[in-house]
Protein backbone atom coordinates (compact mmCIF):
# COMPACT_ATOMS: atom_id res chain seq x y z
CA UNK A 1 0.00 0.00 0.00
CA UNK A 2 3.02 2.26 -0.36
CA UNK A 3 2.61 5.66 -1.98
CA UNK A 4 -0.99 6.19 -0.86
CA UNK A 5 -0.36 8.29 2.25
CA UNK A 6 -1.69 11.47 0.64
CA UNK A 7 -4.86 9.74 -0.59
CA UNK A 8 -5.37 8.11 2.80
CA UNK A 9 -4.95 11.41 4.60
CA UNK A 10 -7.36 13.22 2.27
CA UNK A 11 -9.90 10.39 2.44
CA UNK A 12 -9.71 10.36 6.24
CA UNK A 13 -10.33 14.09 6.28
CA UNK A 14 -13.27 13.84 3.85
CA UNK A 15 -14.84 10.82 5.57
CA UNK A 16 -14.20 12.36 9.02
CA UNK A 17 -12.47 9.24 10.36
CA UNK A 18 -8.92 8.37 11.36
CA UNK A 19 -6.39 7.23 8.75
CA UNK A 20 -6.42 3.69 10.14
CA UNK A 21 -10.13 3.41 9.34
CA UNK A 22 -9.70 4.23 5.64
CA UNK A 23 -10.04 1.19 3.36
CA UNK A 24 -8.58 1.36 -0.13
CA UNK A 25 -9.65 -1.18 -2.75
CA UNK A 26 -6.65 -3.30 -3.86
CA UNK A 27 -8.26 -3.76 -7.30
CA UNK A 28 -8.17 -0.03 -8.18
CA UNK A 29 -4.72 0.91 -6.87
CA UNK A 30 -3.50 2.71 -10.02
CA UNK A 31 -6.60 4.90 -10.27
CA UNK A 32 -6.37 5.80 -6.60
CA UNK A 33 -2.64 6.60 -6.90
CA UNK A 34 -3.45 9.13 -9.65
CA UNK A 35 -6.09 10.83 -7.45
CA UNK A 36 -4.10 13.71 -5.98
CA UNK A 37 -6.75 16.34 -5.30
CA UNK A 38 -9.61 16.33 -2.83
CA UNK A 39 -12.15 16.20 -5.66
CA UNK A 40 -10.33 13.16 -7.15
CA UNK A 41 -10.44 11.39 -3.78
CA UNK A 42 -14.12 12.36 -3.37
CA UNK A 43 -14.81 10.73 -6.75
CA UNK A 44 -13.03 7.54 -5.62
CA UNK A 45 -15.22 7.50 -2.51
CA UNK A 46 -18.35 7.92 -4.66
CA UNK A 47 -17.24 4.99 -6.87
CA UNK A 48 -16.71 2.89 -3.73
CA UNK A 49 -12.96 2.44 -4.24
CA UNK A 50 -12.28 4.12 -0.90
CA UNK A 51 -14.47 3.44 2.13
CA UNK A 52 -14.49 4.00 5.89
CA UNK A 53 -14.16 0.82 7.94
CA UNK A 54 -16.61 0.26 10.77
CA UNK A 55 -15.25 1.32 14.16
CA UNK A 56 -14.01 -1.37 16.54
CA UNK A 57 -16.14 -1.75 19.62
CA UNK A 58 -13.98 -1.46 22.70
CA UNK A 59 -14.91 -4.05 25.28
CA UNK A 60 -13.61 -3.85 28.82
CA UNK A 61 -11.10 -6.65 29.34
CA UNK A 62 -12.20 -7.36 32.89
CA UNK A 63 -14.86 -5.29 34.52
CA UNK A 64 -13.73 -6.18 38.02
CA UNK A 65 -10.30 -4.64 37.51
CA UNK A 66 -11.54 -1.30 36.23
CA UNK A 67 -12.13 1.81 38.32
CA UNK A 68 -11.18 0.43 41.69
CA UNK A 69 -7.99 2.36 42.29
CA UNK A 70 -7.41 4.70 45.19
CA UNK A 71 -8.51 7.69 43.12
CA UNK A 72 -11.99 6.23 42.70
CA UNK A 73 -12.59 5.29 46.33
CA UNK A 74 -14.70 7.37 48.64
CA UNK A 75 -15.06 6.36 52.24
CA UNK A 76 -12.85 4.32 54.51
CA UNK A 77 -11.92 0.70 53.90
CA UNK A 78 -14.44 -0.37 56.52
CA UNK A 79 -17.20 1.56 54.74
CA UNK A 80 -16.64 -0.12 51.36
CA UNK A 81 -16.62 -3.63 52.81
CA UNK A 82 -17.90 -3.49 56.37
CA UNK A 83 -15.78 -5.10 59.08
CA UNK A 84 -18.86 -6.77 60.50
CA UNK A 85 -19.55 -8.52 57.18
CA UNK A 86 -15.97 -9.80 57.11
CA UNK A 87 -16.31 -11.01 60.70
CA UNK A 88 -19.59 -12.77 59.93
CA UNK A 89 -18.05 -14.48 56.91
CA UNK A 90 -15.25 -15.78 59.13
CA UNK A 91 -17.18 -16.76 62.25
CA UNK A 92 -20.28 -18.41 60.78
CA UNK A 93 -18.46 -21.20 58.88
CA UNK A 94 -16.26 -21.87 61.93
CA UNK A 95 -19.26 -22.19 64.23
CA UNK A 96 -21.02 -24.40 61.68
CA UNK A 97 -17.92 -26.62 61.53
CA UNK A 98 -17.80 -26.90 65.32
CA UNK A 99 -21.48 -27.91 65.41
CA UNK A 100 -20.85 -30.58 62.76
CA UNK A 101 -17.88 -31.96 64.68
CA UNK A 102 -19.94 -32.08 67.89
CA UNK A 103 -22.86 -33.77 66.09
CA UNK A 104 -20.50 -36.39 64.63
CA UNK A 105 -19.06 -36.83 68.16
CA UNK A 106 -15.52 -36.03 66.98
CA UNK A 107 -15.27 -33.47 69.77
CA UNK A 108 -16.94 -33.55 73.20
CA UNK A 109 -19.07 -30.74 74.65
CA UNK A 110 -16.24 -29.44 76.84
CA UNK A 111 -13.88 -29.11 73.85
CA UNK A 112 -16.73 -27.60 71.79
CA UNK A 113 -17.29 -24.85 74.40
CA UNK A 114 -13.57 -24.10 74.62
CA UNK A 115 -13.20 -23.89 70.82
CA UNK A 116 -16.44 -21.87 70.51
CA UNK A 117 -15.05 -19.18 72.81
CA UNK A 118 -11.75 -19.23 70.89
CA UNK A 119 -13.67 -18.69 67.64
CA UNK A 120 -15.48 -15.80 69.28
CA UNK A 121 -12.17 -14.24 70.31
CA UNK A 122 -10.91 -14.42 66.70
CA UNK A 123 -8.21 -17.04 67.25
CA UNK A 124 -8.85 -18.80 63.94
CA UNK A 125 -8.63 -17.18 60.49
CA UNK A 126 -10.66 -19.81 58.64
CA UNK A 127 -11.83 -23.44 58.69
CA UNK A 128 -8.49 -24.85 57.56
CA UNK A 129 -6.74 -22.93 60.34
CA UNK A 130 -9.13 -24.45 62.89
CA UNK A 131 -8.63 -27.91 61.38
CA UNK A 132 -4.85 -27.50 61.61
CA UNK A 133 -5.14 -26.46 65.26
CA UNK A 134 -7.25 -29.54 66.04
CA UNK A 135 -4.83 -31.86 64.24
CA UNK A 136 -1.79 -30.38 66.01
CA UNK A 137 -3.47 -30.84 69.41
CA UNK A 138 -4.35 -34.46 68.52
CA UNK A 139 -8.09 -33.84 68.74
CA UNK A 140 -8.91 -34.84 65.14
CA UNK A 141 -5.91 -36.79 63.82
CA UNK A 142 -7.30 -40.21 64.82
CA UNK A 143 -10.35 -39.73 62.55
CA UNK A 144 -8.49 -38.04 59.68
CA UNK A 145 -10.91 -35.15 59.15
Amino acid sequence: MGGLTLQKRLAADILKVGETRVWISPDHMEEIKNAITRSDVRRMIDHGYIKAKTPKIKKPKEKSKRGKGPGRRKGARGARSPKKKKWMNTVRPLRRMLKELRAEEKIDVKTYRKLYSQVKSGTFRNRSHLKLYLEQRGILNETGT
